[in-house]
């Protein structure tokens, strides 16, 4: 944990607060505070800031606050993921908002199990704790969004105007003429990116796509499971297109 993420609600108005939950139990069994000691902290979707521990009991402790004027940037990138199975979702919430996806937009395609959504997995109440630890572990404060859309071609033909406004649309398709490297032009404003299921997308949807402004693109000759295609496609884009 490299960030104790905080809401607005646990400050009393002279911006302390008392935690008796895993995050006192971070603090006293892992990084050992004692009184005087700070520890970052940030405002969940706010700005970062410093905690000065005022107490330490055996199950307690006591911060007071500080934060900086402004909130760090809201990650740019966006991401369509045709959902995966379950514990490949699992292992997935943290990572992504570890790597900074703004946008989480779930869905729907022809190779994924219909099952696949009837899972807790896919529940805020499940996904909400393991993107807070993603965000404490990379030091941002930003949640992403997350929206479950389950057709497919309703979401690319009419909803996607509203839950993404990017210009730079991407595609990772493994038999792609071109690699992701290979685009010179770096984005000033977001960029939506779409990552299939284990097999890939079927020809309809690649075509769907290719309608509606998504380039496909390639990220190297090794055809991937969905979670390592996941973080090297999130990290690829985030490295050429948005530095």
């Amino acid at each position: 944990m490299n960030l104790l993420l905080l809401k607005r609600t646990e400050l009393s108005d002279d911006s302390t607060l008392t935690l008796r939950d895993k995050r006192a139990e971070h603090l006293i069994r892992v990084l050992r505070v004692s009184s005087g000691d700070h520890v970052r902290v940030g405002l969940l979707n706010g700005p970062r800031g410093t905690g000065r521990v005022e107490s330490v009991a055996s199950d307690q402790v006591v911060l007071r606050c500080a934060f900086e004027d402004a909130p760090p940037p809201v990650s740019r990138l966006d991401l369509i993921l045709a959902l995966p199975r379950p514990k490949v979702m699992k292992r997935l919430w943290a990572q992504l908002a570890a790597l900074g996806v703004g946008r989480i937009i779930l869905t729907n395609a022809a190779r994924v199990e219909r099952n696949y959504f009837d899972t807790h997995v896919i529940d805020p109440d499940f996904y909400t704790p393991l993107l807070i630890e993603g965000l404490q572990q990379a030091q941002d404060t930003h949640l992403p969004e997350v929206s479950l859309q389950r057709r497919f071609k309703l979401l690319i033909e009419d909803d996607l105007a509203t839950l993404s406004d990017a210009p730079l649309r991407f595609v990772a398709h493994p038999t792609a003429k071109t690699s992701v490297a290979e685009i010179s032009h770096s984005a000033s404003g977001r960029v939506l990116l779409a990552i299939g299921p284990e097999g890939g997308w079927v020809p309809f949807e690649l075509e769907l796509l290719a309608e509606h402004g998504f380039t496909a693109v390639h990220f190297g000759a090794r055809t991937l499971r969905s979670d390592t295609a996941c973080i090297a496609a999130i990290a690829t884009v985030t490295q050429f297109l948005m530095p």
